[in-house]
Formats: structure tokens, C-alpha cells, sequence
């Protein structure tokens, strides 16, 4: 997981060359090597008004210096270890840190994700803040833009490695490092809500093929593995956080743009750093294998109280994984609060310290693997409103492969209704005003007439994921629907997300014949200014979302009520 090392230029820690002008409540560059205040923080008034004319008094102000290029603890073949101990004329690095590799946690990955979120901006120190994260190059697997047109998907991972000082008695003794706990985060096209999908760790699944880029910068494909706990599509046989992603979208249909990662003492720094974060307990807890005790009702739980509580499965339900990631939920909403508040939000050391702690726990691609572009991700996340952020788990049954239950499956009716309305970036807190603006969208569309089936002149591509799609459209089209006209143009050009129905204004009525017969929405309606003419035919492109001949497009306007969600603006009692 080292995939770079922290770098400092020479003997100066990159944090020790800024410091808080209290004059100003700026951090500013300080030049001489000695403590204490900013030497800008003792100037005269006459120092003071020369920098508000945006110089210092012996010239020019200085910029803020560009970030400098961190070395990869590979690019010689050393460790974190050896880069930190060899070297004339380098900064001894100490030694809990030089031997501490990622043990990566997904809760402390929302925590981060959240500080980053809540507005720290104005705070950044890039230089101190870039030396904190790391990155991992996944090659093609994510997207290397900071932000799309479009929604965005954001995997949260976490692993069960046993590493950093007092975490021990967690996860897995010997374990290379699973796939934990998983949360897709999914950020909508215009940034007004945002749904956190939790993936079971014992979800049974195909683990597909997947490239990794290694130290050397050559690229090696781990071969796939069917049938498998979704746990192991990172740490084993080499896979890193790229085939996570790929797992993901194998199962969702959704790709991820980005990955983030973080440790178990994130958890720790950032409860104590914020305070503490406020919890309910319908009863109370007293757990001797996580030495968690908490009485009925509210606490306030920080560092080692707060991991306890958040890895703990012995308290909780049937003591399940899927009792443990109701808490956790129910946890990263109150954490969310409690970043988004007045106290946090208008504390500059608060957030200070909240947003080291989150950039030291962060391990994540290259697309967003600098402070400023973590802060431009954060700037659109952050428009987010709590109460528009539900969480919800991927509904799953039992394996009826097993005779001792001890896996799971996604749920035969329930699952994909719920993939499907991530897909086409329904929220889950506004699912009756979707559904009735997609109801009257889709009356509109249909809105005048028909032409008959056999009137209907239509050319099949296929730009989605299923092979023979086309030709299967068009057997379905002619066999079905009585669409004898219609003809199997193969592959499209390139592949495309949305299926697309290309006419002319005098196809008008052919194409509501064949929105009808398909469930196509109407944002897949693309009506041109010309008018054809005589045989030519429309242009029925199919994409990612089309899914069999017959089975209508227009994603489900809800979800079944039997799925539960929470909010993150609301308290909710563990039980």
C-alpha cells in the first residue's frame, strides 16, 4: 500500500515553514529557521500596510511555493523504511512513523472525505498537506478528471490489516488486507443529494480480471475469481484498489470515478480532534472482546472509544456484518453533523487539525492525489445538505448455495431497482417528485399520435455492454411487436451510457410507436431539423443502461419499501 513516500525537502519539515500570523489570521512562509511566531507576525503597522499592498517590506511578497515531487519509496527499490534511514543530510524520520504502512479503515474514509467537505479551504497548507497523502496509480480503472459533467461515484474502502500502534486486537490476525467494509458514494449530476451504498464484505460475487500498474511502471493482469467474498478484490493475489472498482461496477453497473482510503487511527485523530461525535444506544453496551461499554441513551465517544464502537459487531442485532454497518451508518451521519456545524465550520485550529488528520489518513488515486484537487472535490460534495444524504445498504439474502449461512447474495427483486436508480442518478430523499416528473416527462413524450407497427422504419445499434444486442432488439422488435422494418446495424461506433433514438420531425409519430413499445425516457428522445426523406429510417442506438429486448429502459421511480435508509441528519438510536 506504500505506493509513494512522504517526502520533506532536505532537513525542513514542510509544515514548520508556515506559521499563524496572528495580525492577520493568515499562515505565511516563514524564511529563518527558528520557533515561534511568524516573523511577519512581529513586523511594525508599517510592515502591516506594505503587505496589504500586497508587498513585504523588503520586496515582492512571496508565492506560495508549487508542491514538490514526492519520491516513490519503489523508484529505488527501498522502502518507506530505508528512504527514511539512508541518506546523508536527511531528516531522521521517527520511527512509528517510518514502520507504519496503511491499515486502511472505511469509516475513517467518510470521516476524512466529510473534513475535506466541510469547507477547510481557506486552511489548506498545500505543502503540509500534500506531503500527508499518498496515492496508487489503478491505470484506466477510475477517471483521472477531478470533476465530470456528470454524477460522481466515489469508492470508500477499508481493510482489516492489522497495523498502527494500539490496533492490534482488530481484524484479522496475518490478513494481507481485504476489502472490509465498502461504501459507494454517489454525488448527483447537480450536486443537490448524494446516496452512500454499503457493500456487504461477505457478498458473493465474480471477482473480474483486472490490470495493475506495477512499481516499475509495467502493468500486470490478475486474473479473475468466480464465486468469491466480494472481501477479497483487494489485497489478494496482488490486487489493489482499481479491481475493488472494478468489482464494484461488475456488480452495480455504476463506475467509480475515484477510490479513497484510509487508516484505523483516523478514526482515533479526527473523534478527538472534532471533539468527540455524539452517539445513541437504545440499550446499554458492555463488550468484552472490544471493551466498549456505553450507557442507554446518548454519549459522546472519541479516539479509542470511537474505533471500539465502530468494530464491534457483538452488540448489535443478530451480531452480524450487516448489524455492524447499520451503526456505522448511523455513526458517519451524527460525524457528518457534527463537521457541518457552527463550532466546526467558524474554528480555524478545529479545522486545522481535522483536515492534517483527514489528508495524513488519505490514501487515494491519482485523479485526485494532491490537496488542491481533494479541495475542489470537496467544494462540490460540500453542497450537498445533510438531510439529502441517505445511506443505504445493498439488500442481499442469504446464500441458498450453503447449508450453514455464512455468506450472502444481492437480493433477486431488490438489488437492481436500487442499481438502477443510482444509475439514473435518482435521489433517494426525492423519489415522489422523481416519480412524478418522470411520469410527466414520459406523458409529454407520448403526447400525440402513434404510427402503427408496421409503419415504424428503424435502423438497431448496439453501444452497450451486452453482445448481440442489436440482433436481439431487432428479433424482438419484428417477432413481438410486429416492427418488421426494423434492421440489425451491428456495433456502434463507440460505446455510450445512455440509449440514444435518433428521428426527423416527420418521424415524430413513428418515434412515440417505438418509445412506447421499449420504455424509452424521454431524455433518450434526440428529434433533428430536417425533415427525412423517403425510406430513411431512425437511429435506435442502445447503451450501457439498455439490459435485454423487452425489458423498458426508464429506470423504477422507486425503490421497494422493504430496503431501509437513513438519513444523515438524523439521530438514530443503535440497537
Amino acid at each position: 500500500m506504500d505506493a509513494q513516500s512522504r517526502g520533506r525537502a532536505d532537513d525542513i519539515d514542510p509544515a514548520d515553514q508556515w506559521v499563524l500570523n496572528p495580525h492577520t489570521g493568515n499562515y505565511e512562509l516563514r524564511l529563518d529557521q527558528s520557533a515561534g511566531e511568524s516573523p511577519a507576525a512581529a513586523r511594525t503597522a508599517t510592515a502591516e500596510d506594505s503587505g496589504r499592498r500586497g508587498e513585504s517590506p523588503d520586496g515582492p511578497r512571496r508565492e506560495v511555493p508549487a508542491q514538490r515531487s514526492r519520491r516513490s519509496a519503489q523508484k529505488d527499490g527501498r522502502g518507506p523504511e530505508a528512504s527514511a534511514a539512508g541518506g546523508a543530510g536527511r531528516r531522521k524520520r521517527k520511527a512509528p512513523k517510518a514502520r507504519r504502512k496503511k491499515a486502511l479503515m472505511w469509516t475513517g474514509g467518510v470521516t476524512a472525505f466529510v473534513v475535506v467537505a466541510a469547507g477547510v479551504g481557506a486552511y489548506v497548507l498545500y505543502e503540509r498537506f500534500n506531503g500527508n497523502i499518498s496515492t496508487i496509480d489503478i491505470g484506466d480503472a477510475g477517471n483521472n478528471d477531478v470533476l465530470s459533467d456528470g454524477p460522481m461515484n466515489i469508492l470508500i474502502i477499508g481493510t482489516d490489516k492489522r497495523t498502527g500502534k494500539g490496533n492490534e486486537g482488530y481484524g484479522d490476525k496475518g490478513s494481507e488486507g481485504h476489502a472490509d467494509t465498502n461504501i459507494l458514494f454517489h454525488v448527483s449530476e447537480d450536486r443537490t443529494n448524494a446516496t452512500a451504498l454499503s457493500i456487504p464484505r461477505d457478498l458473493m460475487t465474480d471477482i473480474p480480471d483486472c490490470e495493475t500498474v506495477q512499481p516499475d511502471g509495467s502493468t500486470k493482469t490478475i486474473p479473475g475469481t468466480p464465486r468469491v467474498r466480494f472481501n477479497v478484490s483487494l489485497g489478494q493475489e496482488g490486487r489493489n484498489p482499481g479491481c475493488t472498482m472494478q468489482t464494484v461496477e461488475a456488480i452495480t453497473g455504476i463506475k467509480p470515478d475515484h477510490f479513497m482510503m484510509v487508516d484505523f487511527n483516523a478514526v482515533k485523530e479526527l473523534t478527538t480532534a472534532v471533539g468527540g461525535v455524539k452517539v445513541c444506544m437504545a440499550k446499554p453496551i458492555n463488550d468484552p472482546k472490544s471493551h466498549l461499554e456505553l450507557p442507554q441513551g446518548e454519549s459522546t465517544v472519541a479516539g479509542e472509544d470511537a474505533l471500539a464502537l465502530l468494530r464491534t459487531r457483538h452488540s448489535f442485532g443478530n451480531e452480524s456484518d450487516l448489524d455492524r454497518i447499520k451503526v456505522q451508518q448511523q455513526f458517519l451521519g451524527s460525524m457528518i453533523r457534527e463537521m457541518k456545524s457552527s463550532d466546526t465550520l467558524t474554528n480555524p485550529t478545529k479545522l486545522f487539525k481535522l483536515a492534517d488528520a483527514a489528508t495524513n489518513a488519505l490514501t487515494v488515486d491519482q485523479g485526485i492525489g494532491s490537496a488542491k484537487k481533494l479541495m475542489t472535490l470537496a467544494q462540490e460534495i460540500g453542497k450537498v445538505d445533510a438531510k439529502n444524504i441517505t445511506f443505504v445498504t445493498l439488500p442481499v439474502i442469504d446464500n441458498p448455495a450453503e447449508t450453514v449461512k455464512a455468506t450472502v447474495v444481492p437480493h433477486p427483486t431488490q438489488a437492481e431497482p436500487l442499481f438502477a436508480m443510482m444509475r439514473s442518478d435518482t435521489s433517494l430523499t426525492e423519489v415522489k417528485q422523481k416519480e412524478k416528473a418522470a411520469k410527466s416527462k414520459q406523458a409529454a413524450l407520448l403526447k400525440g399520435p402513434k404510427a402503427a407497427p408496421a409503419d415504424v422504419r428503424v435502423d438497431v445499434l448496439n453501444g452497450g455492454e451486452i453482445a448481440g444486442a442489436a440482433g436481439a432488439t431487432v428479433t424482438w422488435l419484428q417477432n413481438q411487436q410486429g416492427v418488421l422494418k426494423s434492421t440489425n446495424k451491428a456495433n456502434a461506433p463507440e460505446k455510450i451510457k445512455k440509449t440514444t433514438l435518433e428521428y426527423a420531425p416527420n418521424q415524430a409519430d413513428q418515434a412515440r410507436a417505438l418509445a412506447e413499445m421499449m420504455g424509452l425516457p424521454a431524455a433518450a428522445m434526440k428529434q433533428g431539423t430536417a425533415d427525412a426523406e423517403g425510406l430513411e429510417a431512425m437511429v435506435l442506438t442502445l447503451g450501457a443502461d439498455f439490459k435485454g429486448a423487452g425489458i423498458p429502459i426508464t429506470g423504477p421511480a422507486k425503490i421497494s419499501d422493504d430496503v431501509e435508509r437513513a438519513s444523515a441528519d438524523k439521530a438514530v438510536c443503535s440497537k
